[in-house]
């Protein structure tokens, strides 16, 4: 389990040595060893491949409640350097808390950083980031890529407070809504003009907001040389519109993440047009694969079939297998021999579970 933050390991030996690390009661969390004594299979003899990783129940309603230490490897011993806790949105139940260790914190600023260089992102312009910060960690994650991939960047941030915002939109309270992204538009709006900044990365919901200024559209052509998206779902006239009309000659590319990952997810694949189908590559696998699913049967689709994305998290530092999102996409072939599925044309689904599933500004 002790690999090189740039090595990508062969798939199914590194899930037979992953096993053996999370469900040994020496080195595994506390979580899994216990849990493990109500499957009805040896993981450490029974899984020996990616496939069988589909034996795991979806335990993600389970964690809602769990000690977020009990969730640590022992193996990381005493004093493990936990960098963070941090949290899942709460939008279709109580939030799950996470934590997140150095070890895969480092490793995923590192696969943020070759996806970056993979944009051509340049490497001496500032960033302004508007995205969350604690306990959802969005705005973390960010800055600990730009500091593996940049050159004395400078990460400037205006935090927000999704959970607030969608409590508000279910409330029906629209004016509180309008009020607060007028906020958040407000101090973006001050550091776009007094600071060099060369990219932007914020959500969906933000970047429209920007975009019905005359204003402030022009002081992003001026100054933005690349533009990328995440945290909410763009629909595909949304992102022509965006490309073609608004924002033209500016890179923009998109990224799908989730906090049930560790913040780990996909971006958005190179050298698409703004008429392609935003397909999505995992950036870290095989430590975050995803899969593509019949929500009712569990079944992976077709290529080219709608389902639910469920992803497996296996790294040293955390193990969550078959967590369900809430979001729907297109099952997309991978190219070079990539484990797991490529996914298109994300967006939320009506409701997840019990709960309406609410977006608002993240």
């Amino acid at each position: 389990m002790d690999l090189p933050l740039d090595v990508t390991p062969d798939p199914d030996e590194f899930i037979r040595a992953a096993m053996l690390w999370h469900f040994d009661p020496e080195t595994g969390s506390p979580f899994w060893v216990e849990r493990a004594k109500k499957l009805s299979f040896d993981p450490r003899s029974d899984v020996r491949t990616f496939e069988d990783l589909r034996l795991f129940p979806n335990v993600t309603d389970e964690i809602r409640d769990v000690p977020t230490q009990d969730l640590i490897p022992k193996g990381f011993g005493p004093r493990p350097d936990v960098v963070s806790v941090i949290e899942s949105g709460g939008t279709t139940g109580a939030p799950k808390r996470l934590p997140m260790l150095r070890e895969f914190a480092n490793r995923l600023a590192v696969a943020d950083a070759a996806s970056l260089t993979r944009y051509g992102l340049p490497k001496s312009k500032h960033w302004l980031c508007v995205f969350p910060s604690g306990p959802h960690g969005a705005y973390e994650q960010a800055r600990r890529a730009s500091a593996v991939y940049g050159d004395g960047v400078l990460v400037f941030g205006i935090d927000m407070d999704p959970r607030w915002v969608k409590k508000q939109i279910a409330a029906g309270n629209a004016k509180v809504v309008e009020d607060y992204v007028g906020h958040i538009i407000e101090q973006v709006t001050f550091v776009l003009r007094s600071q060099d900044v060369g990219v932007l990365r914020l959500t969906p919901p933000v970047l429209h907001r920007l975009a019905e200024r005359d204003d402030l559209v022009d002081l992003i052509r001026e100054k933005i040389t690349h533009i990328t998206w995440g945290g909410a779902h763009m629909d595909p006239d949304s992102r022509h519109f965006l490309c073609t009309e608004v924002f033209p000659g500016i890179n923009i590319t998109g990224g799908y993440g989730t906090t049930m990952a560790l913040g780990a997810g996909a971006v958005e694949r190179p050298g698409l047009s703004p008429e392609d189908p935003c397909i999505f590559e995992p950036t870290l696998p095989p430590f975050v694969t995803f899969n593509v699913v019949d929500p009712d049967t569990g079944d992976t689709v077709d290529y080219g079939e709608r389902g639910q994305v469920v992803f497996n998290h296996v790294s040293k530092s955390f193990f969550l297998p078959n967590n369900a999102e809430r979001d729907l996409a297109t099952r997309v072939m991978p190219l070079g021999g990539q484990i797991g599925d490529c996914i298109a044309d994300i967006a939320p689904m009506a409701r997840f579970g019990d709960a309406q599933v609410i977006e608002g500004v993240y």
